[in-house]
């Protein structure tokens, strides 16, 4: 059972994407959504929107005993966002909101992930952060002009872009795999 973060942002689109990838999909709106899951994802929108959306559904310190339990957690744009220290404080970097620019200065690039097999991903950023300070626990595996846009801590895999706007299903295939792990 995979659950998406339904509080603000694209989580229809992830639904969408796990459920034709054969997951089972749950939508998390409170604390109880979160019970018996096997992974979660966290989506893009706005940070500040899905901050003030988790603070009033007490979903904070749940969501950092997920994480802390374990559970592989796929957090995109601002689920990347949400997971840094100034956040939800469950991993060990900071991040710069809207850091390539405002929306008109969204763009697609190609990258090389690792563990990603087929050839380079098609990213779309959209007033996409990026990872600006990390310690060593977190693994680098995408840069884009010499900015962090992919990376994984423990049981966290963070990108900067929407692979759900690309229809780009093999970040969500890979985190499939480590939910099967």
């Amino acid at each position: 059972m995979i659950g998406v973060l339904a509080l603000q942002g694209d989580f229809e689109a992830h639904t969408k994407m796990l459920r034709d990838l054969g997951a089972d999909v749950r939508e998390v709106r409170v604390p109880a959504d979160l019970e018996d899951l096997d992974g979660l994802v966290i989506p893009g929108g706005e940070s500040t929107t899905m901050t003030l959306g988790i603070e009033r559904e007490g979903l904070a310190e749940p969501l950092r005993a997920l994480v802390a339990a374990g559970t592989p957690v796929l957090g995109t744009c601002a689920g990347m966002i949400m997971l840094d220290r100034e956040h939800l404080a469950v991993a060990d970097y900071t991040c710069k909101r809207n850091a390539f620019g405002r929306q008109i200065r969204s763009f697609e690039a190609d990258l090389d992930i690792p563990g990603v097999d087929g050839g380079p991903v098609r990213a779309v950023f959209i007033r996409a952060p990026w990872i600006d300070e990390h310690s060593d626990a977190v693994e680098v595996l995408a840069e884009v002009d010499g900015h962090v846009v992919a990376a994984r801590q423990a049981n966290m895999l963070v990108i900067s872009f929407h692979p759900e706007i690309a229809g780009e299903t093999r970040l969500h295939e890979l985190f499939l795999k480590e939910v099967a792990a």
